[in-house]
C-alpha cells in the first residue's frame, strides 16, 4: 500500500492475527473483578486443524482481576463441535465444555490484554485424542469389530497358544 513516493507498507499473513478476546484494563475495578460474558464467532478457534468444526459460536462467561503485576480469568467456556467418530466415521454432534477455564497472564504495559491465544489453547485441549459417537452413552456407534484372539469370550482349550502347551522341553546337559 503506497503512503508517499517513497514509504510501502508491506503486508504479511503472519502479522494479521485476529483478537476476539481482548479485555481493557481500565475496565477491570480496583481490587474487584470485571464480568464479561457473551458469545463470539467460533471461526478464530481454528478447529479445523484438529479436524473438528464449530456448529455453534463460543459461549464465554467470565471474571477477570488483577492481581500481582498479572491479569488473571477464571470462569467457563463452552462450543458445539462436529467431529468424526474413530470407529464407524460417521460424523457426531457433542458440546466442549472447558469448566472450569482458569488462566494468569503477566502484565506487559499495554491497556488491554489479549485471551484469544489461550481460549484457543484451551478448547483443543478438550477435543478428545480418539472421539467416539458413543462417548456419552446416548447412542450406539454403530461400529462392529470381530473378536481378538484370545479373548474371555473364546474356550481357553481353543487358544491358539495351546498346542505348545502341551510340549514338553526337556533340559539339555552339556
Amino acid at each position: 500500500m503506497p503512503l508517499g513516493p517513497n514509504l510501502r507498507v508491506e503486508t504479511s499473513p503472519f502479522h494479521m492475527e485476529r483478537s476476539f478476546m481482548k479485555i481493557h484494563l481500565r475496565q477491570i475495578p480496583p481490587g474487584g473483578t470485571l464480568h464479561v460474558e457473551g458469545v463470539e464467532d467460533a471461526g478464530f478457534l481454528e478447529l479445523e486443524e484438529a479436524d473438528a468444526h464449530a456448529c455453534s459460536p463460543l459461549e464465554y462467561e467470565l471474571d477477570v482481576g488483577l492481581s500481582g503485576g498479572g491479569l488473571f480469568a477464571t470462569g467457563r467456556l463452552s462450543v458445539c463441535v462436529r467431529l468424526r467418530c474413530v470407529a464407524c466415521l460417521d460424523e457426531f454432534e457433542t458440546t466442549l465444555s472447558v469448566d472450569p477455564f482458569a488462566l494468569q497472564k503477566e502484565l506487559d504495559g499495554r491497556e488491554s490484554v489479549d485471551l484469544t491465544e489461550e481460549v484457543r489453547e484451551d478448547i483443543h485441549l478438550a477435543l478428545p485424542a480418539h472421539p467416539r459417537c458413543d462417548a456419552e452413552g446416548k447412542k450406539t456407534c454403530p461400529a462392529r469389530f470381530s473378536q481378538a484372539p484370545g479373548d474371555a469370550s473364546q474356550p481357553p482349550g481353543d487358544a491358539p497358544w495351546g498346542v505348545l502347551d502341551g510340549l514338553k522341553t526337556e533340559k539339555r546337559q552339556k
